[in-house]
């Protein structure tokens, strides 16, 4: 949450960090213990924060000094000179509007859950303090999702509730991108929308966007009680039969996400409106920042460049950090956009979407520790 799920959260890498997921669901499983009140295996400290101060700040005297050299782009940052305040401004506002987005996602999935004291507020402290854990934490998004998942358990949601509803929140979050690759990659090599259309930026993503929602699509077939149906067998199968059990919650969890997902879309709610607000204010973001510096491209080339050059997050980097940025200035210069504006324009993006967002971000992690204390305070009084 990690999806949501950059600004952007990064897809999470695989089974590690559902593994770092199920760990924390299985470390909360006693959501009543007191003891337990701060395990959740991730401590955002001076250190920590000093630490990736640093590394942002060597990744921007990086990204001033030799990527321009490299490039040959020695005029680069004379544009910053006449870059026009006001776009800038707007991409602030519109960066706000991208994070109001997705807090009002995450917030509509689990109040459909019946988590009551998921609420305006917690959704904001929940999903704010996840985005600052996927960066300090560098584990493909992981951090995020175990800080998330932690909060959760402690605002009284069972562990598989929990289990299922992230996966959903991680499959809303990510079924409009591959939408957007489908319709602005077909779209454009097909003529439908203008603008340059490289069969590698265009139909190449848009196949590969068509595989992975069918394979996603395709888990509704699972049974969401598959680990029950497997008593029978695995008791009489000793430990190979445990570790089938176990085994199988991931494709029973994914299959009640996909469900939970597909629901959303046949009954529009704030959460799919959140979802599709989430990634539309990121590519006006980048939109404003060409026209902070210059003409901007044709939307949907800024669009299918926007989320081919987040592919970029799949790489090791700690938070997608030079990843995404160099992803998405290769895509861009690929679709015959200027690399000079493209280099200025990405990195107003990503200075509004991920490195100002950092400082919202840690100081919501203090707020919801304080806010899972009150609700560990409530529930002792309540006994």
């Amino acid at each position: 949450m990690s999806g949501t799920q950059a600004g952007p959260p990064p897809p999470p890498a695989g089974g590690r960090a559902l593994t770092e997921l199920e760990l924390e669901l299985e470390r909360s499983s006693d959501v009543s213990a007191p003891e337990q009140a701060e395990e959740h295996g991730l401590e955002i400290n001076r250190r920590s924060v000093l630490g990736l101060g640093a590394f942002l700040l060597l990744s921007i005297a990086a990204l001033y000094f030799l990527l321009p050299q490299i490039a040959g782009l020695e005029d680069t940052w004379r544009r910053i000179d006449d870059g026009s305040p006001y776009w800038m401004l707007l991409a602030l506002l519109l960066g706000i509007g991208m994070f109001g987005g997705y807090v009002a996602m995450f917030r509509g999935i689990f109040l459909r859950a019946g988590a009551a004291r998921i609420g305006w507020k917690a959704s904001y402290q929940i999903t704010m303090a996840g985005l600052a854990a996927s960066r300090i934490f560098a584990a493909g998004g992981a951090g995020g999702l175990v800080l998330t998942a932690w909060a959760l358990r402690r605002a009284g949601l069972g562990r598989r509730l929990v289990a299922d509803k992230t996966l959903t929140f991680l499959i809303l979050t990510y079924m409009p991108y591959m939408a957007a690759l489908i319709v602005c990659g077909l779209g454009l090599r097909l003529g439908m929308f203008p603008g340059p259309a490289p069969f590698a930026l265009t139909v190449v993503p848009a196949v590969i966007a068509v595989i992975l929602t069918a394979i996603g699509v395709s888990t509704v077939l699972v049974p969401t009680d598959l680990q029950r149906r497997l008593e029978g067998w695995t008791d009489r199968r000793g430990r190979l039969g445990v570790w089938a059990q176990r085994l199988a919650n991931l494709p029973a969890s994914a299959s009640a996400g996909m469900r939970d997902a597909l629901r959303h879309l046949r009954h529009p709610d704030p959460a799919l409106a959140g979802a599709l607000l989430f990634w539309g204010f990121q590519v006006a973001v980048l939109w404003a920042g060409f026209r902070a510096f210059g003409d901007a491209p044709e939307l949907a080339v800024v669009t299918m460049a926007f989320f081919v050059g987040m592919f970029g997050n799949l790489l090791p980097l700690p938070g997608g950090v030079g990843g995404v940025e160099g992803g998405m200035i290769a895509a861009l210069a690929a679709f015959g956009v200027d690399a000079g504006q493209a280099v200025v324009a990405v990195l107003l993006y990503r200075a509004v979407t991920f490195w100002l967002p950092m400082i919202p971000g840690v100081i919501a992690y203090f707020q919801l520790r304080g806010t899972v204390e009150r609700w560990r305070h409530e529930r002792m009084a309540a006994v």
